[in-house]
């Protein structure tokens, strides 16, 4: 069924059943475009974060903001920050893993392409930055969990199909099948 057949009514709406539950919901037609703006917005602050890192004068290093930001705010995992940052090979690891994963993550928002797998790293990242910058000030949600939920809405929505490469990657040609037809299974990487 190609687009063109699909009922606008179909295009838009949405239905999930998680634990016998079933939500559902009709979007509206611009809301492609608040998508894509949030996927370009995740996508330039992380590009720009990790580029930033890495050509700075000094190298970035992770071991400061893992052995001090947790001790001191009541963090429910301050014991597994510690271990981070008393362990060399790790610290070593988080010193090219943030830079170079911030930047690649970006990358790949702002082309559209494997959007999904990199949404999940950034909702990853976001939520060790939402335990290593812990404060419960006003709550359970701070900036840190925001953004995280921002990258799960893009990874949700599949933002790669919009004025993405993701959109002309599963379509890509394999004998008389797209490259989902044959491996299904990359869905949960590109969209």
């Amino acid at each position: 069924m190609t687009p063109s057949t699909i009922s606008r009514d179909a295009r838009n709406t949405f239905e999930s059943t998680i634990g016998g539950y079933t939500v559902g919901g009709r979007a509206h037609s611009l809301s492609a475009w608040f998508v894509l703006s949030l996927r370009l917005m995740m996508g330039w602050a992380f590009a720009y974060s990790g580029f930033t890192k890495i050509a700075a004068a000094e190298p970035f290093s992770a071991g400061g903001y893992l052995g001090n930001v947790a001790a001191t705010n009541g963090n429910p995992l301050a014991d597994l920050f510690g271990w981070m940052a008393t362990t060399p090979w790790f610290v070593e690891f988080a010193n090219v893993a943030v830079p170079w994963g911030e930047l690649l993550i970006g990358l790949g928002l702002l082309a559209g392409a494997l959007v999904r797998l990199a949404a999940f790293f950034g909702a990853l990242m976001m939520l060790m930055f939402y335990f290593g910058n812990w404060d419960m000030a006003h709550g359970f949600i701070n900036g840190d969990f925001a953004y995280m939920l921002v990258f799960l809405a893009v990874a949700a929505f599949g933002a790669g199909r919009i004025l993405g490469l993701d959109a002309y990657i599963e379509t890509y040609d394999l004998g008389g099948q797209t490259l989902l037809e044959r491996y299904p299974r990359l869905e949960y990487v590109l969209g």
